[in-house]
């Protein structure tokens, strides 16, 4: 498996529907022999049973039959056109470009030998069986392993139901109920919470009369451990008992399994106190799990103190209706979707759950506003990465703000204020965004104009023309009806960007430097450097290299000036690449050079293709034809992942056919095809380290078993020594909750269901270290 798949599916950001692996052996290699002999196998059943933590558990014992595995979770996203951006960015691919994103995928997906985990279908049921069904047509060497309470009804699909764990019949003695899963993810949770639990013989009649109640739901075990803090297991046994039997008879009519869940949740809805109850509906406006300032922002007020707010946070985690997640150093907490749905629902019933969608909209809303302030300076990355932390609460915000003219208003203002983030993360889906938050707002709204340049800019950059220039039209006419002289100024920024790549310089150079008057004369500082770059490009194009060359040198220099990276890798591209189109191969490869030492902060694709690109025509013309040939292989793989082309870019298209003919010529088409397919192969950090100059010799490769962070590898040698999650808590100064997590990612990296399983995996990889 690939190392950018392997960060991907190490285990600490999948989502889990219990925390433990137990049992599921004989469902597992069902499972697996299915994936042997089907394009896809669909695993159904209720929410609860264990669907997403059996396919975690099937994908991690069988990646070493694929080159890659990728999961796509499914629950956070409500909007069936979504689902093929969805999926294309979890592959790591762009959309600079007119294609349809399944056409993309299905590009990339064609001849590679993948596992793709596609898991909670069955509220996009019609969506999941429409891809299926283009990845099973088109990838013959694609296996999907989908999770869904329903089947996808796709020609070729095994569904296997998966049943709950299997449980005991009463009389079983304290010894033979270890054969049954249910039992053993009972007393693994059960430990987790009381170390010294044990099954005894005067309590195995109580732990099997509990396991039968709960109808051997993994989540229902999950959440009834818990009591335990509080409650024997013949105690508990009796009151789970009692509750279900009164609720069966409400409702013969519906699914024990069903009724066994639902009748769990409300139990464990009840035993929170009035606060608790308050904040686990609350926290159920956020689909993508929030932070502790989130859940001020939306949750505080009205009988629920930002004061009490911490206490009731860890209130919920103690219950397990809360998971705590750190990374990084910060700290986020989420639920399991059936939880998260069920504390909706409440929300819904009593009436509130418009006020804290806007609640949640408003929060979102100040996260747009602090990228958009902050966008210009220092920490770039770090606002892309939380909005891509935060991507499924901003869509349910901007889907909240369809609703209503009014608050469509607010959704345009949060569309345009992330611009920088549609140009790196998603075109297609900013496209859709502002197209449909457009026809939703008042025609008059004073955001319209704003949202609608962007649209018309991500159009022209994904080569859709005509869209570009109806849009672009409107906001002319808008921009001129109401005197928007920032309106105005954009879309002769935009207008000019067309120019531009149609190689039209000197008209590129006239709207350019118009729109750059207009930014400087309004103090718009962001479109000010936008339109500098592009305008000394621009200069450059007519023939005036000399001025062109000390516009762009002076923007990346006040770039780097103001810490801004994005604009100033921009700016030496552009330069690099006006010193290749004038054949100045030695200046276009120092200031080549310069973007990608800045790439490594930025992590924009999109630029790290148009310098691969660049530097590859460089290295043509000082003779280093295999050099050329790798680099320019790399160049079409990262664009590829992205969508764009230069060849977009009118003025490059006759120096690429130029330099592909001189590499040819000069190795041979055999040699240089072969060089082209080594650069392709590349990993886009090994691109950019070799372009670099540096050695990409690798050492030799290490077992394909996962590696432990060091904090889990300490964990799991404590875990060897026969500690309890409380005594490994005390010895590492951890909170209990952290223990148990770091011993949770530990048996998801390595596939482990027991703490045997870790103890002897120790023991192994201690004696082949000595």
């Amino acid at each position: 498996m690939s190392i950018a798949v392997a960060a991907r599916f190490s285990g600490d950001r999948l989502p889990v529907e219990v925390t433990s692996y137990v049992g599921r052996g004989d469902e597992i290699r069902e499972v697996k022999r299915l994936l042997g002999i089907a394009p896809l196998v669909t695993l159904t059943g209720p929410g609860g049973v264990g669907k997403t933590r059996l396919a975690m558990r099937v994908a991690t014992s069988t990646r070493a039959s694929f080159d890659d595995v990728v999961f796509v979770g499914l629950a956070d996203l409500h909007d069936p056109k979504l689902l093929v951006n969805t999926v294309a960015d979890r592959l790591g691919l762009g959309d600079r470009s007119t294609r349809a994103p399944i056409d993309l995928v299905v590009d990339f997906l064609r001849a590679r030998r993948l596992l793709l985990v596609l898991d909670n279908c069955e509220h996009l049921i019609e969506a999941s069986a429409h891809f299926a069904q283009a990845i099973l047509i088109s990838c013959p060497d694609v296996v999907i392993l989908a999770t869904s309470r329903q089947s996808l009804g796709v020609g070729g699909e095994h569904v296997m139901p998966v049943p709950p764990l299997a449980v005991p019949d009463l009389g079983e003695s304290a010894a033979a109920v270890y054969q049954y899963d249910a039992v053993r993810l009972f007393i693994d949770r059960a430990t987790a919470v009381v170390p010294s639990f044990t099954i005894t013989d005067d309590d195995v009649d109580a732990v099997i009369q509990l396991c039968r109640s709960l109808d051997g739901l993994p989540l229902a075990f999950e959440l009834a451990a818990v009591r335990l803090r509080s409650l024997s297991v013949r105690q508990l046994a009796d009151r789970l008992s009692k509750r279900f039997t009164l609720l069966t008879r409400a409702n013969r009519a519906t699914p024990s399994r069903h009724e066994t869940l639902e009748a769990l949740i409300d139990w464990s809805h009840q035993l929170c106190t009035e606060q608790e109850r308050l904040l686990w509906a609350r926290v159920a406006v956020f689909p993508g799990g929030f932070d502790l300032e989130a859940a001020e922002a939306v949750c505080c007020g009205d009988d629920l103190t930002c004061d009490d707010l911490l206490d009731m946070l860890d209130s919920l985690i103690d219950k397990s209706i809360l998971l705590r997640e750190e990374h990084d150093g910060q700290v986020r907490f989420r639920m399991l979707e059936t939880l998260r749905q069920y504390g909706e629902d409440r929300l819904r019933a009593d009436g509130d759950l418009t006020t804290l969608r806007r609640r949640h909209r408003d929060w979102c809303r100040e996260v747009t506003r602090d990228f958009g302030a902050k966008w210009i300076g220092p920490g770039q990355l770090a606002l892309v990465q939380k909005i891509d932390q935060e991507h499924a609460n901003l869509r349910q915000a901007l889907d909240f703000c369809l609703g209503d003219p009014a608050e469509a208003s607010v959704g345009l203002r949060m569309v345009t204020e992330i611009r920088d983030y549609w140009l790196i993360r998603g075109l297609t889906e900013g496209r859709i965004w502002a197209g449909r938050l457009l026809a939703a707002a008042a025609p008059d709204t004073p955001e319209w104009a704003a949202a609608a340049w962007v649209e018309a800019f991500l159009a022209l950059v994904q080569g859709d023309m005509d869209a570009y220039a109806a849009r672009l039209a409107e906001v002319s006419e808008v921009a001129e009806r109401i005197d928007d002289a920032s309106a105005r100024a954009y879309a002769d920024q935009v207008h000019a960007y067309a120019a531009l790549m149609a190689n039209e310089g000197e008209k590129a150079a006239e709207l350019f430097g118009r729109a750059l008057d207009a930014f400087v004369a309004q103090g718009d500082l962001g479109g000010e450097l936008w339109a500098t770059f592009n305008h000394g490009l621009a200069v450059s194009l007519t023939g005036d290299l000399e001025t062109g060359r000390a516009v762009m040198r002076a923007c990346a220099d006040r770039c780097a000036s103001l810490g801004e990276a994005t604009f100033q890798c921009w700016a030496l591209w552009s330069l690099s690449a006006a010193e290749y189109l004038h054949g100045e191969y030695e200046r276009s490869l120092e200031a080549g050079l310069e973007v990608l030492r800045l790439q490594r902060e930025v992590d924009h694709r999109v630029i790290l293709g148009f310098s691969l690109n660049v530097l590859s025509g460089c290295a043509v013309h000082r003779g280093e034809y295999r050099r050329a040939a790798r680099l320019f292989g790399a160049s079409v793989t990262v664009f590829q992942l992205v969508g764009a082309s230069p060849t977009n870019y009118v003025a490059f298209a006759e120096g690429m056919r130029r330099d592909m003919e001189l590499t040819t010529a000069a190795l041979g088409i055999e040699v240089a095809g072969a060089e082209f397919m080594v650069g392709t192969k590349l990993p886009t950090d090994t691109a950019v380290s070799y372009a670099l100059g540096e050695d990409i010799t690798r050492p030799a490769p290490e077992s394909d078993e996962p590696r432990l962070t060091k904090r889990e590898r300490e964990v799991a040698e404590l875990v060897a020594k026969g500690m309890t999650n409380k005594e490994i808590a005390k010895a590492l100064v951890i909170s209990l909750r952290t223990a148990e997590t770091h011993i949770d990612h530990i048996r998801t990296k390595l596939g482990f269901s027991n703490r045997a399983q870790i103890a002897a995996w120790i023991s192994r990889v201690q004696h082949s270290e000595h």
